[in-house]
C-alpha cells in the first residue's frame, strides 16, 4: 500500500455549476482558474497548526528557494513559522489562522496543506525477563540461551527518531551522540521519557542490542510523556535526510492515524538512501489490533513495517496487522536500557520494541553490504526471515519472523507462486480507455469530469499493462475540497474498488505509480 499525494489538478466546486451539469476539471495548477489545494485533517488534529507542502518546481526556485518563500507566505498570511522543510519535504510548518488557511489553499505554489496531528510512542508495560536476542538468531524454538552474531555494524549509523536517548548510558559505550531536538530546535536530544533509550538499547546496546557497535544518533521528536506532533516528527526526518552519514538506518517506533505529510517525508528520506524500520502500531485505545494500512508511518510501503511476537512465537495480542506489515520480531517483555541512571534497565512491550530488532539486523546487513539500497535491505530481511513460524497471524498478513544470521542461515522455502491475474473490467456499465505517459501521470473519469449521484454503491475497475503499477482512487466533494474515500493500490495495474457512499459529487482518478501505457477503466454508479 502507498500514500497518495494530491496531483497537479483541481476541480471546480459543485456550487460553480448548475446541479444537472457535470463538474469541469482544471488540469493546470498555476492557471487563473485553478481551484484550492486540499486541506487534510488527521485523526487527532492540533488546532491552528499546519504543514504546508509546496510544489517542488520552478515557482519555488524562482523566489530564491523554500526558506524565502516560506517566510514570505508566513508574513503575508499572518502565520508563525515553526519549521522549514527542505529535504524530506518541500514546505513549512506554522501556526496559521483559520481564514489564512483558506487563503493559502488558493496559492498555486501550494500542493496541499495537512493539519498537524498527534503521534505517540507505541509500547505497553509488563515485567517478565527478556528473550528477544535469543530468538532472532535461530529458526525454531526452543531458545538456546545464546545470541550469536558475526558482525557488529561498527561502520553503520543508526538514527533513533523518538523521545531522545540517554547517551551516557553504559550500554552505549560512548557510541551514542546527540543529533537534533525538534522540540527546542537545538542538538541536545536528552531522553526524559525512557522510550527512545530503550529502543536504542535494543538496536545497538553492547549488552541488550542486536548491532553491538553501531553509532547511535539521538533525534528527539516526542516529549517527556512519549507523545508529539507530526510537524515535529517531520522536522526530525528532515534533519536525518539532510545530515545522515551512510550507510544509515532509522528507527521510527511511533505512529498515529493516516497522515500524508508524514508518509511523504519518510518516503523521501528512504529515497535519499536511509533504510527505515517502522512500528506497525499497538491497536486501538483498548489494545484491539488495527489494519496497519490505516496508520502512519506504518503504511509506507518503502519502509520495513514491523509487528510484534511473544516468546511462544504467538502474535502479540496488541500488534497491528494486514498487508502493509512486512515482518514480525520479538516485542513482548523486552529488557533494554532505561533513563534512571547510566546502568538502568526496564522491561516493556510493544511494536516499538519489535522494530529496533529489525533496525539492528538491517545495520548488520549494511555493514557487510554498505552500498545496498533501502529496498535491497528490506527484501533481504523479508526473504531471509523464517516463514510460517508464528501462530495467530491473520490470513492477510505475512507470516515471517525476523532472522539475524543473514549470511549462513538455512534459506526458507521459496514463496508460493503469484495468484493468477484477476478477471477484466469489461462487465461494468460504463467503459473508458486512456493512456498514462509515465510515473505520476493521471487521468480523471468519467471523461475528465465529475458526476452527481444519490446514495449507493460505486464500483470501479482498472486494467493496465503488465510491468506497470497503475492505481485507482475515488474522491467525493466535501464542500471545501475533494476528499479521498476509496482506493485500489496493489503492486499491479489491476485494481477493483467498491464504495458505499452518500449522495453527492464524485470523481475517479487513474494514476501511474510507475510505468506508462494504455489502460481500460470501467465504472458503475449507484
Amino acid at each position: 500500500m502507498r500514500a497518495h499525494s494530491p496531483r497537479n489538478w483541481s476541480f471546480m466546486p459543485p456550487l460553480a455549476v448548475v446541479a444537472s451539469a457535470a463538474l469541469a476539471i482544471t488540469l493546470g495548477a498555476g492557471s487563473a482558474s485553478a481551484q484550492p489545494a486540499s486541506v487534510l485533517i488527521p485523526e487527532r488534529p492540533v488546532p491552528d497548526r499546519y504543514i504546508v507542502v509546496l510544489r517542488d518546481d520552478e515557482s519555488v526556485r524562482a523566489v530564491g528557494g523554500v526558506s524565502l518563500l516560506a517566510r514570505g507566505l508566513a508574513a503575508e498570511h499572518g502565520a508563525s513559522l515553526t519549521f522549514i522543510y527542505e529535504h524530506a519535504l518541500t514546505g513549512f510548518a506554522a501556526v496559521i489562522p483559520a481564514d489564512a488557511v483558506q487563503a493559502l489553499t488558493r496559492d498555486p505554489r501550494v500542493r496541499y496543506i495537512a493539519q498537524v496531528g498527534i503521534v505517540h510512542a507505541v509500547d505497553t508495560q509488563p515485567n517478565p525477563p527478556s528473550w528477544g536476542l535469543d530468538r532472532i538468531d535461530q529458526r525454531d524454538l526452543p531458545l538456546d540461551d545464546s545470541y550469536t552474531y558475526d558482525v557488529t555494524a561498527a561502520s553503520v549509523h543508526a538514527y533513533v527518531i523518538d523521545t531522545g536517548v540517554r547517551v551516557t548510558h553504559s550500554d552505549f559505550e560512548g557510541r551514542a551522540v546527540h543529533g537534533y531536538d525538534a522540540g527546542d530546535g537545538d542538538n541536545d536530544a536528552t531522553d526524559c521519557n525512557g522510550h527512545g533509550t530503550h529502543v536504542a538499547g535494543t538496536m545497538g546496546g553492547s549488552a541488550h542490542g542486536v548491532a553491538k557497535s553501531v553509532t547511535i544518533h539521538a533525534v528527539r521528536v516526542l516529549n517527556c510523556e512519549g507523545t508529539g506532533t507530526t510537524d515535529q516528527v517531520v522536522a526530525g526526518i528532515d534533519w536525518v535526510t539532510a545530515n545522515h552519514q551512510s550507510p544509515a538506518v532509522a528507527n521510527l517506533s511511533l505512529g498515529g492515524g493516516a497522515d500524508q505529510a508524514l508518509d511523504e517525508a519518510v518516503r523521501n528520506s528512504i529515497n535519499a538512501g536511509v533504510t527505515y524500520a517502522l512500528a506497525a502500531g499497538n491497536g486501538d485505545i483498548n489494545g484491539n489490533p488495527l489494519d496497519a494500512c490505516t496508520q502512519s508511518p506504518a503504511r509506507v510501503e518503502e519502509g520495513i513495517t514491523v509487528g510484534a511476537t511473544q516468546s511462544s512465537d504467538a502474535v502479540a495480542s496488541f500488534s497491528n496487522n494486514g498487508t502493509c506489515l512486512d515482518i514480525y520480531a520479538p516485542g513482548v517483555a523486552i529488557t533494554s536500557a532505561w533513563i534512571g541512571n547510566d546502568n538502568a534497565t526496564a522491561t516493556i512491550s510493544g511494536t516499538s520494541m519489535a522494530t529496533p530488532h529489525v533496525a539492528g539486523v538491517a545495520a548488520l546487513y549494511l555493514e557487510q553490504n554498505p552500498s545496498a539500497t533501502p529496498q535491497e535491505v528490506r527484501d533481504t530481511l523479508v526473504n531471509t526471515a523464517t516463514p510460517g513460524a508464528i501462530s495467530g497471524v491473520p490470513s492477510d498478513t505475512p507470516n515471517v519472523l525476523l532472522y539475524s544470521r543473514l549470511e549462513d542461515g538455512d534459506p526458507p522455502p521459496p514463496p508460493p507462486p503469484p495468484p493468477p491475474p484477476p478477471a477484466g473490467c469489461t462487465d461494468l456499465t460504463e467503459q473508458y480507455t486512456g493512456t498514462l505517459d509515465g510515473t505520476r501521470d493521471n487521468d480523471i473519469h468519467p471523461d475528465g469530469r465529475s458526476f452527481q449521484v444519490g446514495a449507493g454503491t460505486h464500483v470501479g475497475c482498472l486494467d493496465g499493462p503488465e510491468g506497470t503499477d497503475f492505481d485507482l482512487y475515488l474522491y467525493r466533494w466535501n464542500g471545501s475540497w475533494w476528499a479521498e474515500v476509496a482506493r485500489g493500490i496493489s503492486d499491479s495495474s489491476h485494481e477493483e474498488v467498491t464504495y458505499d457512499g452518500g449522495a453527492g459529487f464524485y470523481v475517479w482518478e487513474v494514476y501511474s505509480y510507475s510505468g506508462a501505457g494504455n489502460y481500460n477503466f470501467g465504472m458503475s454508479r449507484p
